[in-house]
């Protein structure tokens, strides 16, 4: 029923919000096609609303406090990205912003303060810097995630798959509550995916990335499989890991000078030779040639079929 809820409020909302945004000239250029079609965005809302009209649902029947938390931190997070699709925050301007997003799951205390590791049969015992683990890890999932919005359907696509463990992990512990808390986010994301991927006709930005990526933090840390989804976000991860090394700044990407893959005339995308240019997950895949826009993004999804495959395995050895 909480998936059916869910799919229905999410299919409502996001044509209403891309006919919204369409008649209001809240547009961006697909610069990635021929042409450079204008696209609707921010389409965030659109998957924000969904999920929490279900998990205040979930609230009011289950009364757990964790599903409560989960849904500030999703509220906080949508209106950091709100304000930066509207006003273009500066890279580490967003980031301490953030932070903010992890203060109802601390404050309600919405987690266990236990990191169930694999091979080990005890739990290790994090009462003093846990919630100092939180505030850095919220911010990071979100950022992380936000890095994969690069291409039609990257971002939703990579978090359909990367939610799946989480939920096989929670199932595994007989958490209830918190299988039903992640799917809304499990299928308000498979429901935009239809309208995200290749070609797309609405995009996110920051205010959906910002808001699922903190969710999905929020969601680890309440479940107790915290390992579980840092296991399934490693290409994710890896991507952030790379991009800061490069860098060597937290910079958004609209800030950065030179771009790390460009359009050839047959529309594929091949890596930036230049040495000032990021190093990315795209820019590595490329390594071998051109690819068109689809290719890159089924790479994506490859590594993260990989990285969830990974997780279920772990989510077995500490069960």
């Amino acid at each position: 029923m909480t998936a059916v809820v869910t799919a229905i409020f999410a299919y409502i909302m996001i044509n209403r919000f891309i006919k919204f945004l369409s008649v209001r000239g809240l547009a961006v250029e697909d610069i990635h096609k021929p042409h450079k079609p204008l696209i609707p965005r921010p389409g965030g809302p659109a998957i924000i609303i969904p999920i929490l009209l279900v998990e205040f649902m979930l609230y009011y029947f289950t009364l757990d406090i964790r599903i409560l938390a989960l849904s500030f931190t999703l509220i906080i997070a949508g209106l950091i990205g709100l304000v930066d699709d509207i006003f273009r925050l500066k890279g580490i301007t967003k980031t301490i912003l953030l932070i903010f997003t992890s203060l109802p799951i601390i404050l309600l205390s919405a987690y266990t303060p236990y990191l169930q590791l694999p091979f080990f049969e005890d739990p290790a015992r994090l009462f003093i810097i846990y919630p100092i683990l939180i505030i850095i890890a919220i911010p990071i999932t979100a950022n992380t995630i936000n890095t994969i919005d690069v291409f039609n359907g990257a971002v939703s696509g990579f978090l359909i798959i990367i939610t799946i463990p989480i939920i096989l992990a929670l199932s595994f512990k007989g958490d209830t509550a918190m299988i039903l808390a992640a799917l809304p986010l499990l299928v308000s994301t498979g429901i935009f995916y239809l309208y995200h991927k290749y070609p797309s006709k609405i995009f996110l930005g920051d205010s959906g990335t910002l808001a699922l990526g903190s969710m999905y933090g929020a969601l680890a840390i309440s479940g107790g499989v915290e390992i579980v989804a840092v296991v399934a976000l490693f290409p994710a991860i890896l991507n952030s890991f790379f991009f800061l090394s490069s860098v060597r700044r937290i910079v958004d990407h609209r800030e950065i000078k030179v771009r790390p893959t460009k359009m050839l005339e047959d529309y594929k995308i091949a890596a930036v030779e230049d040495h000032r240019a990021p190093v990315t997950l795209v820019r590595l895949i490329l390594s071998d040639g051109p690819l068109s826009e689809n290719q890159i993004t089924f790479s994506i999804f490859k590594l993260a079929i990989v990285s969830s495959l990974l997780a279920v395995i772990t989510s077995l050895l500490i069960r």
